[in-house]
């Protein structure tokens, strides 16, 4: 029982990530009129949320290998609890873009921290694969859950309410994980932080993913984006000479050397730039092409968030039947064809049912996808090293995604013609085309390394 109630903690912990990061999108016009935002800034809302979980991410899994992993979860989930708060309360733009960011930072911790939970409360096999199964249906389903809850909360309470549902969610996680999770032990011992590698890390990420979301918009060669890349890539050479150098780095060699791990950082960083850019160009679709509402563009996306979360458990039991590596080759492949009959379904005038194969066949890949990678990436790393590796993979996670929204906005941008809408659709259009042929490169991805992913199986 105690087992089963550790995974609801664990599994709801990933919903709230999930949901912040996508539950925004939706409430951003009423969130624009009622601070103020400039238009070129409002897409900081969910921005700023992208670059603090980016830049963090190696830090809080490290932060939870050493200090314990009951512990950074608590602080995590308090730290959500009180800048969603605070985020409900803002008055001004400025304010709540600094909420967003303190909630990507909490994120930075908490997704790591969970993981390393997960991949230590439970045994290596069928109990963590299940366990992963079901984290993942909270995780994957909750990216779509996100604009349905927040098109269901916006129309009924304003916009705050997309913050303050956080603050009771966030202080329950808190609580229950301070009951439930296995007691760690004194946060001293022989392995101390790597300071200047942690600094240095934290730094570059955070600029390089600041780099990524901007530059689309700033233009690459305008002074702010070199400067940006420059001082990106300065920060992370030092990491990387740093961590040669010190006896306890902050990301150990030794996990360079683990291509189940390698692997499965190429396939999340591929993963988030196709399945978990979709969603914005969809809600672009439901909104500015088809003219849906706020609570209507949400209940479209209950369909994908239903199917994502059943695929999810398709992919635990395939992982027993077939293996992880093929599993993860069928999920690329019904994401790649699903990809391709939704771009050739969207239209100016069509009707949703005509959505629904594609939509089906993306969930369900999506879902599958999702329990693999993260399977690979869990297996054969060492307890104490849980953490770090989980930050390794989310890592890649969110500058994947950075990486690949703003090149398909960018490529969306620029294949539009004519008038606005027919431009925009146009647009539209081509970039879920595109992640349609990012996923069959996934495929081919999951196919090379077939040593490690057997392995892992």
């Amino acid at each position: 029982m105690r087992a089963r109630l550790s995974l609801l903690v664990l599994a709801l912990a990933q919903l709230v990530i999930a949901l912040d990061y996508n539950i925004v999108y939706v409430a951003l016009p009423e969130i624009g009129a009622g601070l103020g935002f400039p238009p070129h800034d409002l897409q900081w809302v969910v921005s700023a949320y992208v670059v603090t979980t980016g830049g963090f991410l190696l830090l809080g899994g490290r932060t939870a290998d050493l200090l314990g992993r009951r512990r950074t979860f608590v602080a995590a989930a308090l730290v959500y609890a009180g800048s969603s708060l605070v985020g409900g309360l803002s008055q001004s733009a400025g304010v709540l873009i600094a909420v967003r960011a303190a909630q990507g930072v909490g994120g930075s911790l908490l997704f790591p921290a969970t993981l390393a939970l997960i991949n230590t409360i439970y045994e290596e096999g069928p109990h963590r694969n299940r366990a992963l199964a079901v984290w993942g249906a909270a995780g994957a389903g909750g990216l779509c859950f996100g604009s349905l809850l927040g098109g269901v909360l916006v129309e009924a309470f304003g916009w705050p309410s997309v913050f303050f549902v956080n603050v009771p969610i966030a202080a329950a996680l808190a609580w229950a994980g301070g009951r439930l999770f296995p007691a760690d032990g004194p946060p001293t011992g022989t392995r101390r932080y790597d300071v200047t590698g942690a600094l240095a890390a934290t730094g570059g990420i955070t600029l390089l993913v600041f780099l990524l979301v901007n530059a689309p918009e700033a233009g690459w060669d305008s002074p702010s984006a070199l400067l940006c890349a420059a001082l990106a890539v300065g920060l992370l050479t030092i990491f990387a000479l740093v961590e040669t150098r010190v006896p306890d780095p902050l990301v150990p060699a030794r996990l360079f050397a683990h291509r189940g791990l390698l692997t499965a950082m190429a396939v999340t960083a591929l993963y988030s730039a196709t399945f978990s850019s979709l969603p914005y160009f969809l809600t672009l679709y439901f909104q500015n092409v088809r003219g849906y509402g706020a609570f209507a563009t949400g209940l479209a996306f209950l369909v994908p968030a239903v199917v994502t979360a059943l695929g999810t458990q398709a992919g635990e039991r395939a992982v027993a039947r077939v293996g992880v590596r093929r599993m993860l080759v069928g999920g690329m492949a019904l994401g790649a064809a699903g990809a391709a009959a939704l771009g050739l379904a969207l239209t100016g005038d069509g009707s949703y049912v005509l959505l629904l194969p594609g939509i089906v066949l993306l969930g369900l890949g999506q879902g599958a996808a999702w329990t693999g990678m993260w399977i690979v990436a869990a297996s054969g790393i060492a307890a104490e090293d849980q953490g770090v590796a989980s930050g390794m993979a989310s890592t890649t996670l969110q500058v994947g995604g950075a990486v690949g929204l703003g090149l398909l906005v960018a490529l969306s941008s620029g294949v539009g013609h004519g008038p606005t809408d027919d431009a925009l659709l146009t647009g539209i259009r081509a970039a879920v085309f595109a992640i349609a042929v990012g996923l069959g490169c996934g495929v081919l991805l999951t196919l090379i390394p077939r040593k490690a992913a057997t392995a892992a199986a």
